[in-house]
C-alpha cells in the first residue's frame, strides 16, 4: 500500500465524479456513494499506516525520526527511507515534471488522521443536513475536498502539493456559501477565497524561487540541496518567508486570520472537517514537510 499510495486520494476523487453525475438519481441522493469511497479510503491509510509501523520496526525505531526526504535518510547510515513512487507528468525542454506519492511517518499519520475524521464528518452529515436543497452537491464537495486534502499530504513535489492547496481552498469556498441565497454566508465564502488566495500567491513565489534555487519540484531534493549547503542562505530565507505566507493564510493567523470566524456561516459539518481539523493544517504540514 506504501507503493500505490495513489489509490487513496484517487477513490474519493471517483467519488465525487460519480456523486456529481447520478447522485440525484440514487435511492440515498449520492450520500451512500460518498461515504463508500471515503471509507474505502480510510481502510486503505490504516493499512499503509500498519505497514508504515512495520517498516519502522524492520530497520529500527531510531531510524523513524530523523528527518523526511529519501535524500536526507540514506539507507548506508542506517536511517529509515521514505516509500516513493512517481513517475514524469511532462517534460519541457530539460526540465521534468513529475507526479507521484511520497509516504513516510509523518504522511501516514496524516492520512490516516484525515480520512478518519471525513468519514466521521461525513456520516454525521447524512443527519444533520437532511432535506437540505443541495444534499447531492454538498457530498460530492466533501468527497472532492477529502481527495484534494489526501493529494497534498502524498505529493511528492511542490507543484502537486499547490494543485492539492488550491483544490481544497476551492472547497471551503463552496461549502461556507452552501447556503448563498442569504448574503451573510456568500459574503463570508467570498471573504475566505479572497484573504486564503492573498496568503496563495506568497505560496507560488516561494515555489517558484525554490524551483530555481534547486533546479526541481521535487520536495526530497530541494531539502537534501537545503540540508546539503547548495542553495544560497538569500535564496532559502526569500522562498521560506514566501511560503510563511501561505501558510499565515491557510492557516487563519495574523494577519490573515480575518476569514476564519465568518467561514462558520457554512453547515457546521464543514467547519469541523476543513475549518478544525483538516484545511487549516495544511500550513503546518506544509511548514513540516519543507
Amino acid at each position: 500500500m506504501l507503493s500505490n499510495a495513489w489509490l487513496i486520494p484517487l477513490i474519493p476523487a471517483v467519488g465525487f465524479v460519480v456523486v456529481l453525475l447520478v447522485g440525484k438519481h440514487l435511492p440515498r441522493k449520492g450520500s451512500d456513494v460518498a461515504i463508500a469511497a471515503v471509507g474505502a479510503s480510510f481502510v486503505l491509510a490504516c493499512i499503509a499506516l500498519v505497514q508504515w509501523i512495520q517498516r519502522v520496526n524492520d530497520h529500527g525505531s531510531s531510524g523513524a525520526l530523523r528527518g523526511f526526504g529519501r535524500a536526507v535518510l540514506p539507507t548506508s547510515e542506517g536511517g529509515l527511507t521514505a516509500v516513493d513512487h512517481s513517475f514524469t507528468w511532462w517534460q519541457n525542454g530539460a526540465v521534468k515534471f513529475g507526479a507521484g506519492t511520497h509516504l513516510d511517518g509523518l504522511a501516514v499519520m496524516m492520512l490516516f488522521m484525515v480520512t478518519f475524521v471525513s468519514l466521521v464528518v461525513h456520516v454525521y452529515s447524512t443527519t444533520y443536513m437532511e432535506g437540505d436543497r443541495r444534499y447531492t452537491h454538498y457530498f460530492a464537495l466533501l468527497n472532492l475536498f477529502t481527495a484534494s486534502m489526501l493529494l497534498l499530504v502524498v505529493a511528492d513535489n511542490t507543484l502537486e502539493l499547490l494543485i492539492g492547496w488550491e483544490l481544497v481552498g476551492f472547497c471551503s469556498f463552496a461549502l461556507i456559501g452552501h447556503w448563498w441565497e442569504e448574503k451573510a454566508n456568500s459574503d463570508a465564502a467570498v471573504k475566505a477565497f479572497l484573504t486564503t488566495r492573498v496568503g496563495d500567491v506568497g505560496l507560488m513565489i516561494g515555489i517558484i524561487v525554490l524551483f530555481f534555487a534547486a533546479g526541481s519540484f521535487d520536495i526530497a531534493t530541494i531539502n537534501a540541496k537545503t540540508l546539503g549547503g547548495d542553495i544560497s542562505h538569500t535564496l532559502l530565507l526569500v522562498s521560506a518567508s514566501c511560503l510563511l505566507i501561505g501558510i499565515i493564510g491557510k492557516s487563519g493567523q495574523f494577519p490573515l486570520h480575518t476569514w476564519l470566524p465568518d467561514a462558520m456561516a457554512g453547515p457546521t459539518p464543514v467547519s469541523a472537517l476543513i475549518h478544525a481539523a483538516t484545511m487549516v493544517v495544511a500550513g503546518v504540514y506544509l511548514g513540516a514537510r519543507l
